[in-house]
This record gives C-alpha cells, sequence and structure tokens, in this order.
C-alpha cells in the first residue's frame, strides 16, 4: 500500500529526514516511535503533503501511485487520512457540514453519488456511535472551544466517515488522559480491516497497549534506526531511548 525508498527532506536548509525506507501493506498497523525531534511528525507531514518541507531525495508509492504527483486533497481522496498532533480550530464550519462536504468529494472520487441527507444522518449516526462522540459536538464548529480528548476523538470520528486505506496518526494520545486514551484506540480498533492499514505515531508505549502493532519502527536522528515487534515497544518503555542512541552512535 505504501512504499518509502530513500525519503530525505529537509526545512529552511536543515535536514531532518536523512533516508526513510519503509513499506506497509494491507491489515498491517506499524507503530513509529522515537525521541522529540527525531522526524516522526515531519514524516507525516511529508507523507499527507505539507509543503513547509523540501523534499531533497527518495520516492513515496501510494497504492502504486507517485503520492508526490498528489495535491493533499488528491490523497485525502485517494484515501490517505492523517489525525494531527494538534487539531485546528475551524470557526463557523459546523462538524456536520464539514463532514458531509468532505464526504461528497470522497464518493465523487469513486464515482458514487453524494448520500442523501436521510442517509447521511444515518450514516453519521452510526459513526459516532462507534467512536462514542457526544451527539452534543455535531452542531458545533470544528474543534472550537473542543477540549483536547474532544479533538481526538474528532479526529478519529473523521477517519470513520471517510474510511480510509492508509490513517496516520501523529501522537494522538498527546495530552489524553487514560479514558479518553481507550475510547480513542478502541474506535481505531474497530476500523481496523484486511483492506486498510495504519501508521500510529507515538513517544510512549502506553497507547500501543491498546494499539497492538505488527511491526514497530524507532527513528532516530531521520533514520528508521531499528525495527521489531510489540517487544521492541515494550524495551523502549524500559530502558528509555539512550540505549538506541548509544547503538547507533556506535
Amino acid at each position: 500500500m505504501l512504499k518509502i525508498q530513500g525519503l530525505k527532506a529537509e526545512i529552511e536548509g536543515k535536514e531532518i529526514l536523512k533516508g526513510i525506507n519503509l513499506e506497509i501493506k494491507a491489515g498491517e498497523v506499524h507503530a513509529i516511535m522515537g525521541p522529540n525531534g527525531s522526524g516522526k511528525s515531519t514524516l507525516a507531514s511529508i507523507l499527507a503533503g505539507r509543503e513547509i518541507f523540501n523534499v531533497t531525495a527518495g520516492k513515496v508509492e501510494f497504492k502504486d501511485k507517485n503520492l508526490f504527483d498528489l495535491s493533499p486533497e488528491e490523497r485525502s481522496r485517494e484515501g490517505l487520512f492523517l489525525a494531527f498532533q494538534y487539531p485546528v480550530e475551524i470557526p463557523g464550519v459546523s462538524i456536520t457540514n464539514f463532514m458531509r462536504a468532505a464526504l461528497d468529494e470522497h464518493r465523487i472520487h469513486k464515482g458514487q453519488k453524494p448520500m442523501t441527507a436521510t442517509g447521511f444522518l444515518k450514516f453519521m449516526k452510526e459513526k459516532k456511535e462507534l467512536v462514542e462522540m457526544d451527539t452534543k459536538l455535531e452542531g458545533r464548529a470544528v474543534n472550537e472551544g473542543f477540549s483536547g480528548g474532544e479533538k481526538k476523538k474528532n479526529e478519529i470520528f473523521q477517519m470513520a466517515m471517510l474510511e480510509p486505506d492508509l490513517s496516520i496518526l501523529d501522537e494522538t494520545d498527546s495530552g489524553l488522559d487514560i479514558d479518553a486514551l481507550k475510547v480513542v484506540a478502541d474506535g481505531v480498533n474497530k476500523l481496523k480491516t484486511k483492506n486498510n492499514a495504519s501508521i500510529v505515531i507515538t513517544h510512549y508505549q502506553r497507547l500501543l497497549d491498546y494499539i497492538v502493532p505488527d511491526v514497530v519502527h524507532v527513528l532516530y536522528d531521520g533514520k528508521i534506526v531499528k525495527t521489531g515487534g510489540r517487544e521492541l515497544a515494550l524495551e523502549l518503555e524500559k530502558y528509555g531511548y539512550d540505549k538506541i542512541k548509544k547503538e547507533y552512535e556506535n
């Protein structure tokens, strides 16, 4: 589904990614862990199409298409979804209107007709229940006045509505208490199928207690320096990143 080869990127002349190689297949959950400044969020942003980064080398294929030939909007319609670490507020735009516009664009791209008003409301109700989203939020502007936990739940709700092929969760656990974390993780698990895939970016192993990855990668100094199973996340929890740093630097 996603194949990254030799990806290098910089911002304002500073190299952040120094040769990323990664392949993700349908049905898989990959966790990317690493200390602050290692390049985790940069990788997520580049995949989603943020233009502040300059890709200097490498290629990325998404469903056999050159990802860099696609605009951020086209990437979304092709089935790539990014759950932001810090979701933005969109004043004056209700969640209901926002999601209907987005869903219509995705359906048209797939050659489908937009949903009827009745069909959309029924579909939205099902997805809200899936992620335990409070009904009172649907009439409010997107993320405006939301708590940190409500913003993250709203991200997973959007993911449920759009049913992406590849979901990138950029530190979705950041700022969540344990109850909100469980709800968000449960929503992600319910949305997993053999036909989609996820990248879970996190500092901490605690999220991986609830979203169990097939593969764990450690990103350090702009490179994936170690790959393993879930036991690698447990090792990082026990020893921290110092052990990885020493292995890499030696």
